[in-house]
């Protein structure tokens, strides 16, 4: 029997309604996840926990978000996505509903833990799904369109964090998250599409694409992931820490920290994930390196002015964050489109699991804590001092990376 749905689904292009609902995931967990930084003066201030501890929160969603990652991406790519992203997204959400009881630390703990178990789904199949909507070639635009969530999500949690922490406690702003989450996964299962497998795959299989045990000898898919991991122990560490770090080297208050960081995280997550995606595209047209040459180039550029931010004049500290943080968004698009190509889609979603099981083990899941540990140990300062280090790391794969780029011409038929 018809229903009132059908005609509003049958006018929706598949995969531009399925787009859109992977974004609108997207948004609101990195909404939520920048929440507790943009707050977390807040948090100390009523409980007295050392910077170590607040760290170790970060780590406890990411140990088990890229944990869950591996069993999530076995998954994906043997069933339906759909019901996987749907189910993650509810899990997630309850977990973030869920804040309101935080009472102790290991109660926050734990709620952390569980979230990172509803973001190891969405979190992997929505750039699988999307490959499968895209050619290779369309790919860095569609993906640089998606990972615009992160910046907007990120400054959105910011400015809740610390805005609507000090109007009405810090456990009000993680309602903004988690009725929608739920929203958005019954949209999903009304809306969303489930593309066939590899339908959008050009680039010629071989063992090292297309099985699970060739993804350790394939130098695309180890160099982006390595790369993208060291870049990832940064930004998990800034991320954290600098609300923190303005608040107590510029004597902000702990709102004006949170909006500062958010306003300069939107400006420039848009505008340089657009940016950097748009250059990227035009490049692969001459250069199917490109991918792989943006990012070298995003982190280069990046490292002079992070040091700035942490170790310049204290009038210089808000500029260079400005700028550092547009180069370091540069890269966004093109290194997630660069681990999607060089993969076949028979262990796309697996390979996206270990991927984010490297970036996040040996990137944010411990950069915090450690960054935490440090400032402990010694001041804030020379703790963030430890993310340009990994910069420099990422930059040197990065470059290595660009001799492996797949060449996007060399195709055949994706069941060849």
């Amino acid at each position: 029997m018809p229903t009132a749905l059908q005609p509003a689904r049958s006018r929706l292009n598949p995969a531009v309604a399925t787009l859109i609902l992977l974004i609108c995931l997207n948004l609101l967990n990195y909404i939520d996840r920048y929440i507790l930084p943009g707050a977390q003066s807040l948090v100390q201030k009523e409980y007295g926990w050392s910077d170590q501890r607040m760290g170790a929160l970060t780590t406890a969603l990411f140990f088990v978000y890229m944990f869950a990652a591996p069993l999530t991406g076995w998954l994906g790519d043997r069933y339906s996505r759909k019901p996987l992203i749907i189910a993650g997204a509810v899990l997630w959400s309850l977990a973030t509903l869920a804040t309101a009881w935080v009472h102790d630390y290991w109660t926050l703990y734990l709620r952390h833990a569980l979230v990172g178990v509803g973001e190891a789904t969405f979190g992997i199949f929505a750039p699988a799904v999307l490959s499968d909507f895209y050619p290779e070639r369309d790919r860095n635009r569609i993906l640089s369109i998606f990972y615009l969530a992160i910046p907007l999500g990120g400054a959105i949690g910011y400015l809740a964090g610390g805005e609507l922490g000090t109007l009405y406690g810090w456990r009000a702003p993680f309602f903004l998250c988690a009725i929608p989450g739920l929203l958005v996964a019954a949209l999903y299962w009304v809306f969303g599409h489930e593309p066939a497998r590899g339908s959008a795959d050009h680039i010629r299989q071989d063992v090292r694409r297309a099985t699970v045990l060739g993804l350790f000898r394939n130098g695309a898919f180890l160099t982006a992931t390595l790369g993208l991991a060291a870049w990832t122990f940064a930004v998990g560490g800034i991320s954290t820490w600098v609300p923190t770090f303005l608040h107590r080297s510029l004597g902000l208050t702990v709102a004006r920290s949170s909006f500062v960081v958010s306003a300069i995280t939107a400006i420039d997550g848009l505008a340089a994930t657009a940016i950097g995606g748009w250059i990227a595209q035009l490049w692969l047209r001459t250069n199917h390196r490109a991918l792989y040459l943006v990012s070298f180039a995003s982190v280069v550029l990046t490292l002079p002015f992070g040091a700035l931010v942490f170790f310049g004049p204290p009038r210089w500290a808000i500029p260079s964050l400005f700028v550092a943080e547009f180069f370091l968004f540069l890269s966004t698009g093109p290194i997630n489109a660069a681990i999607v190509n060089s993969v076949s889609f028979r262990v796309r979603a697996t390979a996206i699991s270990v991927n984010l099981f490297c970036i996040h083990f040996f990137g944010d899941t411990f950069s915090p804590q450690i960054i935490g540990a440090v400032s402990d140990r010694t001041n804030l300062r020379l703790a963030l001092g430890v993310t340009l280090i990994a910069l420099v790391v990422s930059a040197i794969i990065l470059a290595a990376g660009a001799r492996f780029a797949p060449p996007l011409d060399e195709s055949s038929p994706a069941s060849a």
